[in-house]
């Protein structure tokens, strides 16, 4: 049987892999995409979705919780976590039924299986009727990333978790420990929490959410204490022993060393690239032996003609919409469309905890460490009268921008929704847009965008309602 011929072929269907075929499809290209779960990758079923939706279950009941605030006096409240499971889990396969549609619609074809690169222009795929191999004149390597757990710790999905796990856990802990304080970590706190879980979260950087601002991780520190959940920071985890059908926990700080008892541990610490096994050494593709991640220039375009990568195997921060992005602009770039590369400083990062995280761009410290004249501003929400019509004036958005200029360097928030209102700010550095257009463009009153448009006017000293 001869070999089957494409014009794209793209090993992963993640949210960079599937993005780029379906990109590719519009644009009269032949594309292949080989798989060997199912399209949509970890972002759809073992991620960004299912946990919004659990998110989402958590943020009903903790306004349930609250409602006397609101007038409304609810008894006897029943929270059922195996439900909000349930529910995430319709929510993945509704979406995962669209993609499927579209990917049809669109003439991509899907190889499920195992895919090894064996030449440039070849991937064998292994599936459950044996051995084929597809070819094409182009390849996009988009394997994604996985969880990474601890040594010595062993993943039963019970006691010890990893996000993939905790995704399916229909049963939730009386005390849980968290180890990492990154996105990962810090939503599943937060939802943890509202359930009743006795929390501890425990990170070895001097915050929470080590890459943002850090009167934002202060804020989101001081918020999780209020709530109960024990936070430390700054701390390394020692022996983990079992005790009782739990675990003793060493905590190692600056301080000393001091231990705690919990049910169960979930594993937070990131993820790690997926680049062993899929036959990179077979065509001397260049990595970054320290950080298994493939080199590649601002193109996407590896050491080797005619040969991308994308997504988590090539770019830190791992996120699904920078993958996204990085997929189209591969694709278009193959199809002859003149386009800039994707700014990674351009790419937001989002954190659906309560209070919520955004941000894109430089923080504060790292724009005074680049050399530039900084000027700074802040608007908070409790002076915002859609967050105080909501009950939710917990935070912040603050400017980081050029002194001489105006020009956007940065943009922290933490509060209501802020992970919607980051898009303007997304828009407003594409454009290369200064804070005097957020400050002069005419947001709808009231809402929580406002507070953009206040933000904006508090760089040049001109809020009006603060």
């Amino acid at each position: 049987m001869a070999d089957e011929r494409y014009d794209v072929m793209i090993l992963g269907g993640g949210p960079g892999g599937y993005v780029a075929a379906i990109r590719g499809g519009q644009l009269g290209l032949k594309v292949a995409v080989v798989e060997k779960e199912a399209v949509g990758g970890a972002c759809l079923h073992h991620g960004c979705i299912p946990s919004k939706a659990i998110i989402r279950n958590a943020e009903v009941l903790s306004l349930i919780q609250h409602s006397e605030e609101f007038g409304i006096k609810v008894d006897n409240i029943r929270a059922d976590f195996g439900q909000a499971i349930d529910r995430s889990q319709k929510v993945v396969q509704k979406l995962y039924g669209g993609l499927q549609h579209v990917m049809k619609k669109n003439k991509v074809d899907i190889h499920t299986g195992i895919g090894k690169i064996i030449a440039p222009d070849q991937i064998e795929i292994t599936g459950s009727s044996g051995k084929k191999t597809i070819r094409a004149e182009r390849l996009i390597i988009a394997t994604g990333s996985r969880v990474r757990s601890l040594p010595g710790l062993n993943v039963d999905g019970k006691r010890v978790l990893t996000s993939d796990e905790a995704l399916l856990l229909r049963d939730l802990p009386r005390s849980i420990t968290i180890i990492g304080g990154g996105a990962i970590g810090v939503e599943f706190a937060y939802v943890y929490s509202v359930y009743g879980a006795k929390v501890t979260l425990v990170e070895m950087m001097p915050t929470l959410l080590p890459l943002e601002d850090r009167e934002v991780t202060t804020l989101l520190e001081r918020s999780f204490k209020r709530r109960g959940i024990e936070v430390f920071t700054q701390t390394r985890v020692g022996p983990i022993k079992d005790q009782h059908g739990g675990f003793a926990v060493e905590l190692q700080t600056g301080d000393g060393s001091k231990t705690i008892t919990t049910d169960a541990i979930l594993v937070a610490v990131g993820r790690a690239p997926n680049t062993e096994g899929i036959g990179l050494e077979s065509i001397n593709v260049a990595i970054d032996e320290k950080r298994r991640l493939i080199k590649v220039d601002e193109r996407m375009r590896t050491n080797v003609p005619n040969v991308f990568a994308l997504g988590d195997v090539t770019t830190r921060p791992a996120l699904a919409h920078g993958a996204m992005a990085q997929g189209v602009s591969v694709v278009e770039s193959i199809a002859g469309i003149d386009r800039p590369p994707v700014d990674l400083l351009s790419i937001p990062n989002a954190v659906y905890c309560q209070p919520q995280v955004a941000s894109v761009g430089l923080t504060e410290e790292k724009a005074r460490e680049a050399g530039y004249a900084v000027k700074v501003a802040k608007y908070p929400f409790t002076a915002n009268g859609k967050a105080i019509a909501l009950g939710e004036t917990e935070g912040f958005i603050k400017i980081v921008s050029d002194e001489q200029y105006g020009e956007i360097l940065g943009a922290h928030l933490i509060g209501p929704e802020v992970t919607e209102l980051i898009g303007e700010f997304v828009i407003a550095k594409t454009l290369e847009s200064t804070a005097l257009e957020l400050k002069q463009a005419v947001h709808p009153h009231p809402t929580l965008s406002e507070a953009v448009m206040e933000a904006g006017g508090a760089i040049f000293g001109e809020a009006i309602h603060y």
